[in-house]
């Protein structure tokens, strides 16, 4: 059954440390043998390896062409292998190719491993991080409550950049890492094949990131499933970042097995879909535009699919919050 959004009073806590067995260890291991296959079969994905400062570089898509097979293939590396990353049939009015993933250990894949939590800047690079380096280093706050699962020997990096980093970025990562940490890089540009198919494979990701702000107990995901539309791929980044995140906002659509409480997932449920924030309705070029250009400016509630079901394995109940939006789509891919 599909349920009603209730107004039941319940209360909770955010969990101290995650204690589930669903978060297995090593997920750096995990990715180093994704990228060891993917380096193997660098001709077929059409991607490109270099070396700088002692740190393995494979080029997804700023110089070498990338494409679809090693857009899913990087995106699978930022999940530590955790999560299955698949381009499936057109759906809906778009007519467009969904990225879909699914995962049963949904915690360690996407807030583990595949958030895009660290930051990298210097005075000559910028990109988004994310993979399982963030675990080896736990230098964000997320850490303090997933359990510790690295060995600290190596550390799997993925970069969202529009060019490879060069020497003082990369000795910048590895001030963050344990000592003597072996690091390897995966670079893509937002406008580029691989680029697209990595951004939009997070639409459960970004689920379970709101789950965690609202302070959703991580315990209790068993499974995640999600879906979003692949944009055509545009001629530069800021477009690219603003397609590819109107995908999961306006047509993410991501199903999660939980054990919990139905109050629990009636008080939470309504505020995790992307029209839970007051910024809903327009593109992400557009909000972007009005915070000034500054990412962390704009209103973090509106990072979240469009659509978010709840299946509830200690109750058999069903919860469905959120709506998708064609017509927006339309506009943000120029259809």
């Amino acid at each position: 059954m599909l349920a009603t959004p209730g107004t039941a009073s319940v209360s909770f806590v955010r969990f101290h440390k995650m204690t589930s067995p669903a978060f297995p260890p090593f997920l750096n291991q995990r990715a180093h043998s994704l990228m060891k296959a993917a380096a193997e079969s660098a001709a077929n994905l059409r991607i490109t390896e270099q070396h700088t400062g002692g740190c393995r570089i494979l080029d997804f898509g700023v110089h070498a062409e990338g494409g679809l097979a090693a857009g899913l293939q990087l995106a699978e590396i930022c999940c530590s292998g955790l999560a299955e990353v698949q381009l499936t049939p057109a759906a809906g009015e778009l007519l467009l190719p969904q990225i879909s993933i699914h995962s049963d250990a949904p915690v360690a894949a996407c807030l583990g491993s595949q958030y895009a939590g660290w930051k990298v800047m210097t005075d000559t690079y910028f990109a988004m991080g994310s993979g399982p380096m963030r675990a080896a280093s736990r230098r964000e706050e997320l850490f303090e409550e997933l359990p510790e699962s690295e060995d600290g020997s190596i550390a799997i990096g993925i970069l969202e950049a529009g060019s490879l980093p060069d020497e003082a970025a990369i000795a910048a990562i590895r001030n963050d890492l344990p000592d003597n940490c072996e690091l390897e890089l995966a670079v893509a540009p937002t406008a580029s094949q691989a680029g697209h198919i990595q951004v939009v494979a997070r639409s459960l990701e970004t689920a379970l990131h709101k789950l965690h702000e609202l302070h959703f107990p991580l315990d209790s995901l068993v499974s995640g499933y999600g879906t979003a539309p692949l944009p055509p791929v545009t001629a530069d980044d800021l477009r690219g970042i603003g397609r590819t995140n109107d995908a999961i906002l306006y047509g993410g659509v991501v199903s999660l097995w939980v054990r919990c409480e139905d109050d629990l997932l009636s008080v939470i449920g309504p505020r995790v879909p992307s029209c839970s924030s007051t910024s809903h309705g327009k593109t992400f070029l557009e909000l972007f535009k009005e915070a000034g250009h500054d990412f962390y400016g704009m209103d973090a509630a509106l990072f979240s699919p469009a659509v978010v079901q709840f299946h509830n394995l200690q109750t058999g109940n069903s919860f469905r919050y959120g709506s998708l939006n064609h017509s927006l789509l339309k506009q943000s891919f120029g259809l």
